[in-house]
């Protein structure tokens, strides 16, 4: 799974990552789950906005890392950001799945990704809360579902 967003969409994207590298539950010790935040990396992200454009940075990474069966998972509270558009593009263009957590009327965004999470409002801190509620809930559901038989 890859997984972005920008500001503090792409620190809950992180957040988010982390619970499936680590664990989301203390009670279920189970192996790490791939998960790769396509913000991390500092020197990527300003070589791609300097040498290509700001629009680039997801999807330029995305293109080489992305595998048949991998999932995309975008959080933007507009929906509208040019870089979100551009590896929602990139995830088509490759069949690979992506989900939108978007958020305001979900933007330009609800019409790329496959499943699209919509959170109605136009306060952001509401959506970003909303985002990450929905994605502990979501990652909560995998885990039992896959470590069902190890609790």
């Amino acid at each position: 799974m890859l997984i972005c967003g920008n500001g503090g969409s792409a620190a809950d994207a992180q957040h988010l990552a982390a619970e499936f590298l680590v664990r989301l539950k203390p009670e279920i010790n189970r192996a790490a789950l791939p998960v790769v935040p396509l913000a991390l990396d500092t020197s990527t992200l300003t070589a791609c906005s300097n040498d290509y454009s700001f629009e680039k940075i997801f999807s330029r990474p995305f293109s080489v890392l992305a595998n048949k069966g991998d999932l995309l998972i975008v959080l933007s509270t507009s929906g509208n950001s040019k870089n979100i558009i551009s590896v929602l593009n990139e995830a088509k263009n490759k069949k690979i799945k992506s989900i939108a957590f978007l958020g305001k009327k979900g933007g330009k965004a609800k019409n790329k990704a496959n499943l699209q999470i919509i959170i109605k409002s136009n306060n952001v801190a509401r959506i970003q809360e909303c985002h990450m509620f929905l994605g502990h809930f979501i990652f909560n559901q995998v885990e039992n579902k896959l470590f069902k038989s190890k609790r």
